[in-house]
């Protein structure tokens, strides 16, 4: 029997959210642990998953910080790796007025992105239901390494993958090396999730149902699911297209971790019931993580706040 239903391989950080302005005057922000992979992972974890984490942090402060936060949410950190050489990775988040955010990220580079092959513990993967990975961990040659002979390790070894490709434009030196990266994961994978501006970014329509069918022409995966922010989702059965509205909310706290907060809840949906989904599977799925992605844009932050959905 695996030891673990889901292991993630990437990116812990600090989101640097934004506070209130200071008596001074000033900017403030709160420092909220994140990163796309445990975020999903923190999900899992309160629904009463067994999940582990992959990376590594800086030895310092925020990285001591984050090992102790995803410890306490019952994630296993025996595959972190603490290095001294390198700073934890920071993300300051700029809410923008329609409700989406800028990212200025201070990672140059960032522990995420020194992780070795060399230091991925292969063990850990060989005992999990499911490896989850994205491409912020392709941004650099040595952690790219780690995160293709992880991926292949598992698809070798009978793990299902799940792939997030949570595009940051701005951590790449060239949009063709994003798409590259994207495009190898969308190869690998049995479960994929992807936004609707990445659906964009990789087939250049803005269509999504058309997107949709351009994307299953290019992956592996079993289970596609496309999110549309507060419109909803897209995903499939018997070679049809099913679109679940989204839950509309009055005012949007923060939107971070949304896309994971879906992505958790899809993975949530397939340990119980498998890969094999028919029509009300799909739409059920979809419904459960609209809700669900819906709720965490109430609070600031996304990995300590991650909802609580049912066992």
């Amino acid at each position: 029997m695996e030891k673990y239903d889901v292991i993630a391989l990437g990116e812990i950080l600090i989101d640097m959210a934004p506070g209130e302005v200071s008596p001074q005057g000033n900017d403030t922000f709160e420092a909220c642990p994140g990163g796309a992979p445990c975020n999903v992972l923190s999900l899992l974890a309160k629904a009463g998953h067994k999940t582990a984490f992959i990376g590594k942090v800086g030895d310092d402060m925020f990285g001591h910080l984050l090992c102790n936060t995803i410890e306490k949410i019952g994630i296993d950190t025996a595959g972190v790796v603490l290095d001294k050489d390198v700073r934890t990775t920071l993300a300051f988040v700029k809410k923008l007025p329609d409700g989406n955010r800028d990212f200025s990220f201070y990672r140059n580079p960032g522990a995420d992105m020194m992780l070795r092959s060399s230091e991925v513990k292969y063990d850990m993967i060989k005992e999990a239901r499911i490896f989850h990975f994205g491409t912020l961990s392709m941004t650099s040659e040595c952690a790219k390494e780690a995160t293709q002979k992880a991926v292949l390790f598992a698809k070798e070894n009978g793990v299902l993958v799940s792939f997030d490709p949570n595009l940051r434009e701005p951590l790449w030196e060239d949009p063709k090396d994003a798409k590259e990266a994207i495009r190898w994961g969308m190869e690998q994978c049995d479960i994929l999730k992807i936004s609707d501006n990445e659906v964009e970014f990789m087939t250049g329509v803005s269509d999504m149902e058309a997107g949709y069918r351009m994307i299953r022409e290019m992956t592996s995966a079993k289970q596609v699911f496309v999110t549309l922010g507060p419109d909803g989702s897209l995903g499939s059965a018997d070679g049809e297209i099913i679109r679940v509205s989204g839950v509309k909310m009055e005012s949007v706290v923060d939107s971070t971790g949304a896309g994971d907060t879906f992505m958790g809840y899809a993975l949530h949906y397939i340990l119980k019931h498998g890969l094999d989904l028919g029509r009300l599977d799909i739409t059920e799925l979809l419904t459960g993580a609209n809700a669900t992605a819906a709720k965490i844009t109430q609070v600031k932050g996304a990995l300590k706040v991650m909802p609580v959905v049912a066992h």
